[in-house]
């Protein structure tokens, strides 16, 4: 699909299902060498078991542990060589009223979506470095552009990596190596997009068919996006194509954050 990702040594964090797992599988097949990482340790071995492939190293890592990510990123450079691209796609979402929220749950939102894209860009920042052409690609989310409701804990992590990887980009880019942001809307065909479209449900009494066309009818493209939507974007900010990009957040939304739809045309 693109340029120079054949011979990429990545780290993807949250590999093992979701926008993580298919940014894995893009990779391989594009002939990268590829570790995934993940908390769950059952979603890792049917993620290693489905991929199935040599150029693979599946971890059990806790991206809110310093001890876990850099032992993951000791064993990468052991396994193929070195690391020079790095995937943040471990991530979790929840739905709380500002009078419920409880602080350790806020904590836990802000551990794992934002002090582990932190941790984990430390960690892997000597080997990016050191290749000399260096990616981060974070996903961040509309969420981390917009305020949403009830979405408090998960807008402030979002906002901050966004903020966070803006940072890091200046400090990088003298080493060649770029930083840059993903900002999906709602992906369905994943556990936290399935999260949210059962929370809503839940909440309104409608079905997810038509919680799913209504939403699609507020995006200017008229449909949802998937998975592979959020890959591409991903890929293209790996490759050699988007070695002049850095600092940037790259709206994935069907045109949700930077322009409208009229209804009936």
């Amino acid at each position: 699909m693109f340029t120079g990702l054949e011979s990429r040594v990545a780290l993807v964090t949250g590999g093992a299902s979701g926008i993580g797992y298919g940014v894995a599988e893009a990779l391989l097949a594009e002939g990268a060498k590829v570790v995934i990482g993940d908390l769950n340790e059952q979603a890792l071995d049917r993620a290693a078991a489905a991929l199935n492939s040599s150029d693979l190293l599946p971890l059990h890592l806790d991206v809110t542990s310093n001890d876990s990510i850099r032992q993951a990123v000791k064993s990468c450079v052991e396994k193929f060589g070195g690391l020079d691209t790095l995937v943040n796609s471990a991530g979790i979402i929840e739905f709380v009223p500002l009078e419920e929220i409880v602080e350790d749950n806020w904590r836990r939102v802000i551990d794992i979506d934002l002090t582990g894209v932190f941790l984990c860009c430390q960690a892997a920042a000597p080997f990016l470095r050191r290749s000399g052409r260096g990616r981060v690609v974070t996903i961040s989310s509309d969420a981390g552009k917009i305020g949403v409701p009830l979405l408090s804990s998960y807008c402030a992590a979002k906002f901050g990596v966004i903020g966070f990887s803006k940072a890091i980009a200046g400090e990088l880019a003298p080493h060649g190596v770029t930083v840059n942001c993903v900002c999906p809307g709602g992906v369905t065909a994943t556990q936290m997009g399935e999260q949210v479209l059962n929370w809503l449900s839940a909440k309104t009494g409608r079905s997810r068919d038509e919680l799913l066309s209504e939403r699609a009818k507020n995006v200017p493209l008229g449909r949802m996006q998937t998975t592979a939507d959020v890959v591409g974007g991903v890929l293209f900010l790996i490759s050699d194509a988007a070695s002049y990009i850095t600092g940037e957040a790259l709206n994935i939304d069907g045109g949700g954050l930077g322009t409208t739809r009229i209804r009936g045309l």
